[in-house]
């Protein structure tokens, strides 16, 4: 099978001759290419070179668009850091939508121009070089993570108790947008569109509840409707959060660290397809080969077949190559 065949087999709940193999490499990737993470970031063609390069090396089943969580809000105009060898971070002192009246001026930027379009250009080329062969992922934010980008994450959580209407208005803006940007995407090639909502984690199961699942179950039903899966991926502790992130309605469910996988097995049923959820330092920067492997199997075991091998998070820097070689090589023993 092919990595785009493995992967779609996993989510049509078939059975892949090997487990499928999607850890996410932004930073990894740069570095295993000789990129800079600024020229990374920046421009589309360094980042399908190193997505290229790092998917070859290890045999990885797709590859990805991802980069940064600030495409969306540069383009938008919202104050934005940049690092010659970082991943840019948004300014949260210089909001863009510091003053609430701002949000209801604020035009859909267009997703085919600035860095979203750069984003857009990144998907077309790897659909061109390996979208026969691999996956190709494209991104978007969830609704409460554009949200804070857009507002601050400290005002936006005193937004949820201070102006509930607000904070819905934001989020409606957010899916719109995302919608625009996801569609642009899957026209290009994307056969997967990923969904990073981080800061969906630090709020509690009841404003996530009432808040936050109903405008992610939006945006996901819209890619989905686009024909392509969807990845819902949410960074940190999402321990209390399990079965409202199952009902959300993503076809891959991409679990940090934190959040044990079959404490998401249990709440989420034996049909949802699971990834991750190894601890990205501690297991697998700082382990050994035969640690990986034996995280990993208890990962597996925790989360029965359907399943997908990836790390919590990012494979951080600094990994060494044994260890994602270890990664590469459960995958292809197990199915």
């Amino acid at each position: 099978m092919t990595g785009k065949e493995r992967i779609l087999a996993r989510l049509q709940h078939g059975t892949p001759d090997s487990l499928p193999l999607m850890p996410i490499t932004m930073m990894y990737a740069g570095d295993i290419a000789g990129i800079s993470y600024g020229v990374y970031a920046r421009n589309h063609e360094a980042l399908v070179q190193a997505q290229l390069t790092v998917a070859d090396r290890f045999d990885f089943d797709y590859v990805s668009a991802i980069s940064d969580p600030a495409r969306e809000a540069s383009d938008l105009g919202a104050a934005i850091e940049w690092f010659d060898d970082q991943p840019p971070a948004i300014n949260e002192s210089k909001a863009l939508i510091h003053d609430k009246a701002v949000l209801s001026g604020l035009a859909l930027p267009d997703p085919a121009a600035g860095r979203m379009g750069d984003r857009v250009c990144a998907v077309r080329l790897l659909a061109e070089r390996t979208g026969d062969t691999r996956i190709v992922e494209g991104w978007v934010e969830g609704p409460c993570a554009m949200a804070s980008d857009l507002r601050g994450l400290n005002t936006l959580m005193l937004d949820f108790g201070d102006d509930p209407d607000f904070v819905e208005a934001l989020f409606d803006y957010a899916v719109r947008m995302e919608l625009n940007f996801a569609q642009a995407q899957v026209e290009a090639g994307a056969t997967l569109i990923g969904i990073g909502d981080a800061a969906a984690s630090l709020v509690g199961p009841r404003i996530y509840h009432n808040f936050v699942l109903p405008f992610e179950k939006r945006l996901l039903a819209g890619i989905r409707a686009m024909g392509v899966p969807v990845r819902l991926h949410i960074c940190g502790n999402t321990r209390r959060i399990l079965g409202d992130m199952g009902s959300a309605g993503a076809d891959i469910v991409d679990l940090d660290y934190p959040a044990p996988l079959d404490e998401a097995r249990a709440a989420m049923g034996d049909q949802q397809v699971l990834l991750g959820n190894m601890d990205p330092v501690r297991a697998l920067r700082d382990g050994t080969p035969e640690s990986v492997t034996a995280h990993l199997a208890a990962c597996y075991a925790q989360a029965g077949p359907n399943y997908i091998v990836g790390a919590g998070c990012e494979v951080p820097r600094g990994t060494p190559l044994a260890n994602v070689e270890a990664m590469t090589q459960f995958a292809r023993t197990r199915q």
